[in-house]
This record gives structure tokens, C-alpha cells and sequence, in this order.
């Protein structure tokens, strides 16, 4: 009994350890905690009266607590912090590095407020170093941060600097939009020292623009609220300001007026008490701070000779000892100068590295937008000039109007393409292209592009010849609609350029590892051929032969481009050789998975079929939904034509109450419109009507918007200006009750 009685007792003692333990642990951290505040208070003050060398020594204990406590945002603050000491001390290469730092643990920390500071601090060094260039870079950063985290009252630091830059490089048109925003801002927040600094620089900027009488006003009203406040740097500024103003005006005994009270000001803040400072002004703290350095150094000299003055002979090995490592510390102090010098310009050049990343992207985002917006304007004109184009060569033209019909559609046809390449290469650009392997028959893939585009090459009297390599399987996993879209464009290019001529077309195997194979296409044509010169641009963007070969052939000189995009997306390479006047050869290797369970599908023969022949359209009921009236009377012209009845109504609150009264089969929904979006009047009708079938009928065409889409309840996109056959296969999936399979969402 009493060995269990043992163990228990050593079970509550190890228990009661463990949570003493723990315990322990939280006051260690909040005792750390408490310290390091501790610190960086004492440090605020110490530099507020001029100790710089007791500032940083805090500031540096400060930091060691928050490394052990693994404070982050400390760190970076106190990083930065420190920064600020040096540069009063005029240490501003080791500035630099400890802003370096603060940059990235406060970059790692998304701590974008603290690291808006940061960037301030930054620029005011570059520009006393006349780097005015790097210096706005930072002032702009810190500025978007400080917007971004909705921190206004500190843009009027920010905006103040800006303007001391543009004042002293003479921009001062510039300067003076700053300095109107620092005053709007600082009059806000009541920042009076800040309010005052910014009047008196905007009587310099004024006074250099030749407005004496504002240039005046400016700085006398800086003048009062500096001497209201007692903010005696302002103030003393403000004189010299006013004695160069009535000096250029040619007031001379205004101008000595001023001058005299600046030296007198100037006299006193010499014998204003330590405390009464402003950080940085004394030149008597730098050189207090250095001496302190220099003492430091001394003492531990002295303590080292004091310990070796015991024999003669020790001292003299003390001496050549010390000698020794004064040589190598001067050889260290040299190579850790360009050390130092060298990691400062890589921090100097990582930051600017990251500030153009940054503003690249933005110009890349900027980019996206713009594409979006202008292409869904050009789209909707377009629908209307295709729509009209298409009715009037279906109600029996005039036969001389025939031909003009004809080039307003192929002009239409034309302008759609162009717009269509610019958003691929766009999506291409933007890394937005997404493979989909499936299953499918190369060899028929290839015989369905040469029969697709064999009108044109008959057009042109060319042959077409077609060669797949003999024992290369035929079924594959891979992107076929992107390998499609290289072919067609590859072979239409070499059909445009051959004439009486002969294109030959071969797929075969250069590699193969198990089941995944290398294969190689090759499109050979002996058409006009390209020079050397332009060899090497061909697959740039807007890139053609020549201006007069654009002329002649047509196309917009982004074909290549595209095919390049999509070939790199596949894992591919793509080659050029050609000769002027004897043909082009372009060859391209892919890697495709071979699929031996695949079945063998055949070649498909596309027959036009009427398949809304086959459905009861006669109690079919249709809404419109679009504010445009050409588009309407289009859109509406385009169902009657297929016996089908509609209703039209151009906003989307009165197609939620439509809905609401009438059964209808089928929406056709535009999406911007007044009032409520098509978007959300889909989500309203969700609410009561989850079967009714909604089609977007719209102009947009980035992919990433098209969840937005689905989300909202839309069952697929027809987008404007819509294909003929497209339109009517989704009406006749939707009427007959087949399930609806979106190609832009699931």
C-alpha cells in the first residue's frame, strides 16, 4: 500500500512541476513583453533629447527581445527605428540596410502600414542623397499603402516630401498639387507642424512661379501657425523664405527685416534646453554619439593593455599582437567597406526590382480591364452589323447590292477574328489558358482540318498531299481543340500564301518512352516563301512579310503569335525554314499520351441539318431581354425566321415580373443594361423558378468572369455576335429537353 501511495506522490509532483512550468513560460513572455516596451520607449525619448548612442543601444536590446519572443511586427518596426537613428548620425548606407530589413519582415508580415512608413523613410534618404528619382518611387509605394490600409492622415507626410523633391527639381507645378493635398489633409487631422511646413514651401513654389502676392500670403499664414504652436524650425524657415520673397520683389528693408530676425532666431534655438529639440537638429548629439562609439572602443583597449601589462615581455608580444590585428581589422574593415557597399546596392536594386514588379502587374491587370471593356463595346456594334448583314442577304438583295452585302459581312467576319486573336494572345499572356486532355483519333483529327479548309486551297488551285507515318497508333490523350486551332492556323497560313501550288501535311514519331510519344507535324508549302530577315520575327505579335504582303494577303499578323502561345502551353517547340520564293516549312513537336483502349472513331461528315424541323414550335414562348433596339429587332427577326413566337423587354426588373406572368420556355438575357444587370435579375428569377431555361446573350468573353455566370443561374452563353448554327443547336438542346452542357462552366 505504501509503494502505491510512492507513486502517486511522484505522479502529482511531476504533474504540478509541469504546470508550474507552463506558467512560467506565459510570465516569461509577458515579462519580455513588458521589457521590450520598456525599451523602445526609453529609446523614443533618449532620441527625442539627442542620445543618439543610448537610442540605438535600447533600440538594439529591443530587438533581441522581440527575435526571442519571435514578434515579427516588432522586429520590422524596430528595424525600422533604428534606420531612423543612423540617419540622423549620418550613417546612411547602414540606413539603408536596416530599412532593408524592416522592408522584408514587414513585407512577410503584410504588415502595410508599418511598411508604408518604411518606404517614407527610404525616399527622405534618397532624396538628401539627390536620388530624386528613387526617392518618388518610394514616396508613391508608401502613399498606395498608406490608401490601401486606410490610413489618410499619414499621406500628408508623404505628400509634404514629395513636394521638397519636385520644389528641388525645380518642378514646381508638380510640387504645388502635393502641397495642396498635404494642406487639405493636415487641416483634417489638426497635424499643425506638418499644416505650417506646408505653407511656407508653398510660398517658395509660388514665389517661383512668379506670384509674389500668394507666395506672401502662403508663407505668413505658415508663419502664424508655426509661432501659434511654437514650432520654432518653421518658424525660422519662414523668415529666410520671406527675406528671399521681398529680396526678389526688390524690398529691400523687408527683405533685412527678416533676414536679421532668422539670425536672431537662429542665436536662440542654440540655447534652447536639450528637451525642447526637435530629433536630428544638433550636430553636438552626432558627435556625442560618435564619441560614445570612440569611448567604447577605448575601454576595451585599456582593459586589454591592463591585462597584459604584467611582463615586459608580454607586452611587446601585445603590441606586435596588437599591430597584427590592426593590420588585418584594417584589410576586414576594407573588405567588409565593399561588402557593404556591394549589399547595399543589391538591396537598393532588389527593392526597385520589386517596386517594378509591382507596377507591372498593376499595367498587366489594367491591361485585362481595358480588353474586357473595349472588346464587349466593339462586340455589341458588331452584332447589330453581322445581324443586319445576314437578314439582308436572306430577303432577296437587289443583285448589285449583292457584292457590297458580301464585303460588309466578310469586313464584319474580319473585325471579330482580329478581336478574337487579341484576347487570345491576352489569355495566352496572362497565363489564363487551361489544357483539357481527352480522348480522341489524331489521324481523323488531321484528315477533319484538311477537309475543313480544302474549299480554300481549291479556291487557290493547290493540292493538299497528307502523310501519317505507317505504325503510328492513332488514338491519343492530349488538348484536341488547341491542337486543332495550331493546324488550322499553320495550314490556312500556308493556303493564303501558295497559289497554283502544293501543300504537304505529315505526322510521325520522333521519340517515344512507354506510352507517351513525341510526334512531329510539318506543314510544307512551296508558296512565296519568307526572307531571312523577317524569319526571326515571325512569331512576335503583328508581325507579318511585309507591309505589302499584309496589303495583298490580308490577316492581322497574329496568327503565329497564337500558335507559338499554345504550342508552349502543350509542352511543345516550334522551327521556321523557308526561302524566299521556293516555300515555308514550319515544324512542330508535341508530347501526346497514347491511348490503346480508346475506340477508333470515324471521320465525320458535316451535313447542315434544320433540326428545329423536327419540334412543335407552335406553343413555344421566348423573352428577349435586351435594351439595345437594334439588337432586339434583330434578335427577335432572327426567331420569327425559325416560326419561333417572343416577347421583348429592355430592363431586367421587367423581365422578373414578365417571368412572373408568363410561362415562357426560353430567356435570352443581355447582361448590361439599366437598372438591375441581366446577372441580377437571373439570381431573382433563381429564387421562384429553378427550371426555366436562361440563356446569356452578352458580349463578354474573358473566362474569368464567366463563373460569375453560373453562379448567378445561367444554363449557358451565347456570345454576341452569335454563329447562325451555334444559336440554333442551344434553342434546339433547350426546347427538346436534352441537358444543357455549358462549354464556359459546369
Amino acid at each position: 500500500m505504501s509503494q502505491i501511495k510512492y507513486y502517486i506522490f511522484v505522479f502529482l509532483a511531476c504533474f504540478c512541476s509541469l504546470i508550474s512550468a507552463q506558467q512560467a513560460n506565459v510570465e516569461d513572455k509577458d515579462m519580455f513583453a513588458l521589457l521590450l516596451q520598456e525599451h523602445i520607449e526609453q529609446a523614443r525619448i533618449e532620441s527625442d533629447r539627442g542620445d543618439y548612442y543610448n537610442a540605438k543601444d535600447n533600440y538594439d536590446k529591443a530587438l533581441e527581445i522581440a527575435v526571442k519572443i519571435d514578434d515579427k511586427s516588432q522586429q520590422g518596426t524596430i528595424h525600422t527605428k533604428i534606420a531612423k537613428v543612423q540617419f540622423f548620425v549620418g550613417e546612411e548606407d547602414q540606413a539603408i540596410i536596416s530599412l532593408t530589413k524592416a522592408i522584408q519582415i514587414q513585407r512577410q508580415n503584410n504588415d502595410y502600414g508599418n511598411l508604408a512608413i518604411t518606404y517614407n523613410i527610404k525616399g527622405v534618404i534618397h532624396s538628401t542623397k539627390e536620388e530624386y528619382e528613387n526617392a518618388l518611387g518610394y514616396f508613391d509605394s508608401a502613399k498606395k499603402l498608406f490608401e490601401q490600409e486606410d490610413l489618410e492622415k499619414y499621406t500628408s507626410e508623404v505628400t509634404l516630401n514629395e513636394a521638397k523633391v519636385y520644389i528641388a527639381q525645380k518642378r514646381y507645378e508638380e510640387a504645388k498639387k502635393q502641397l495642396e493635398k498635404t494642406i487639405i489633409i493636415a487641416k483634417k487631422y489638426d497635424q499643425n507642424r506638418r499644416l505650417s511646413s506646408a505653407f511656407i514651401q508653398s510660398g517658395k513654389v509660388y514665389s517661383a512661379l512668379g506670384n509674389s502676392e500668394m507666395a506672401l500670403s502662403q508663407t505668413e499664414e505658415g508663419l502664424a501657425i508655426a509661432q501659434e504652436h511654437k514650432i520654432l524650425e518653421d518658424v525660422n524657415e519662414a523668415y529666410v523664405t520671406l527675406s528671399e520673397i521681398h529680396e526678389k520683389n526688390e524690398n529691400y528693408k523687408e527683405s533685412h527685416k527678416f533676414i536679421k530676425k532668422h539670425i536672431h532666431l537662429s542665436d536662440s534655438i542654440l540655447n534652447v534646453k536639450r528637451e525642447n529639440l526637435a530629433p536630428g537638429i544638433s550636430g553636438q548629439y552626432i558627435s556625442n554619439y560618435k564619441d560614445a562609439q570612440n569611448a567604447q572602443l577605448k575601454a576595451q583597449i585599456e582593459e586589454v593593455s591592463a591585462e597584459s601589462a604584467f611582463t615586459r615581455i608580454t607586452t611587446i608580444l601585445s603590441i606586435a599582437l596588437i599591430t597584427i590585428l590592426s593590420l588585418l581589422t584594417l584589410s576586414l574593415y576594407k573588405n567588409n567597406n565593399i561588402r557593404l557597399n556591394t549589399n547595399t546596392m543589391l538591396h537598393k536594386k532588389n527593392d526597385e526590382l520589386i517596386v517594378a514588379k509591382e507596377k507591372a502587374e498593376l499595367a498587366s491587370k489594367t491591361k485585362a480591364n481595358f480588353l474586357s471593356t473595349v472588346t464587349h463595346e466593339l462586340r455589341t456594334p458588331l452584332y447589330a452589323v453581322t445581324g443586319l448583314t445576314n437578314m439582308l442577304l436572306d430577303e432577296d438583295p437587289k443583285e448589285h447590292q449583292i457584292p457590297h452585302l458580301k464585303s460588309l459581312k466578310f469586313s464584319g467576319d474580319y473585325l471579330l477574328t482580329f478581336i478574337n486573336d487579341i484576347l487570345q494572345i491576352n489569355k495566352i499572356e496572362a497565363n489564363k489558358v487551361e489544357l483539357d486532355p481527352e480522348n480522341f483519333n489524331l489521324k481523323n483529327k488531321l484528315e477533319n482540318v484538311i477537309s475543313a479548309l480544302s474549299n480554300s486551297a481549291k479556291d487557290q488551285d493547290t493540292t493538299i498531299h497528307f502523310n501519317y507515318e505507317n505504325g503510328l497508333p492513332e488514338t491519343f490523350i492530349g488538348d484536341q481543340l488547341k491542337i486543332s486551332q495550331i493546324l488550322i492556323n499553320l495550314l490556312g497560313n500556308a493556303i493564303k500564301f501558295t497559289k497554283d501550288g502544293d501543300i504537304w501535311v505529315r505526322a510521325y514519331k520522333i521519340d517515344q518512352k512507354d506510352n507517351m510519344y513525341k510526334l512531329r507535324f510539318e506543314i510544307e508549302d512551296n508558296g512565296i516563301g519568307i526572307t531571312k530577315e523577317k524569319q526571326d520575327h515571325m512569331f512576335e505579335s503583328f508581325s507579318q512579310g511585309s507591309v505589302q504582303i499584309n496589303r495583298k494577303y490580308g490577316g492581322t499578323g497574329l496568327g503565329l503569335s497564337i500558335v507559338k502561345g499554345l504550342i508552349q502551353i502543350l509542352k511543345g517547340k516550334i522551327y521556321l525554314k523557308s526561302e524566299l520564293g521556293k516555300g515555308t516549312t514550319f515544324f512542330f513537336e508535341i508530347p501526346l499520351e497514347y491511348d490503346k483502349e480508346a475506340d477508333k472513331p470515324q471521320v465525320e461528315e458535316v451535313k447542315k441539318v434544320n433540326k428545329m424541323e423536327n419540334l412543335d414550335l407552335s406553343n413555344v414562348k421566348i423573352l428577349i431581354v435586351e435594351d439595345n433596339k437594334i439588337n432586339q429587332m434583330i434578335t427577335k427577326k432572327i426567331l420569327n425566321k425559325m416560326d419561333l413566337y417572343c416577347d421583348v423587354v429592355d430592363n431586367g426588373e421587367a423581365a422578373v415580373e414578365k417571368v412572373k406572368e408568363v410561362a415562357y420556355d426560353v430567356v435570352l438575357m443581355d447582361i448590361h443594361m439599366p437598372g438591375i444587370s441581366g446577372l441580377e435579375a437571373t439570381k431573382i428569377i433563381r429564387t421562384f423558378d429553378k427550371e426555366l431555361t436562361i440563356f446569356a446573350l452578352t458580349a463578354v468573353t474573358l473566362e474569368d468572369k464567366m463563373h460569375e455566370f453560373g453562379e448567378a443561374g445561367f444554363d449557358d452563353i451565347i456570345s454576341k455576335p452569335f454563329k447562325q448554327d451555334d444559336f440554333e443547336d442551344k434553342l434546339h438542346a433547350a426546347l427538346s429537353g436534352e441537358k444543357i452542357i455549358s462549354s464556359f462552366f459546369s
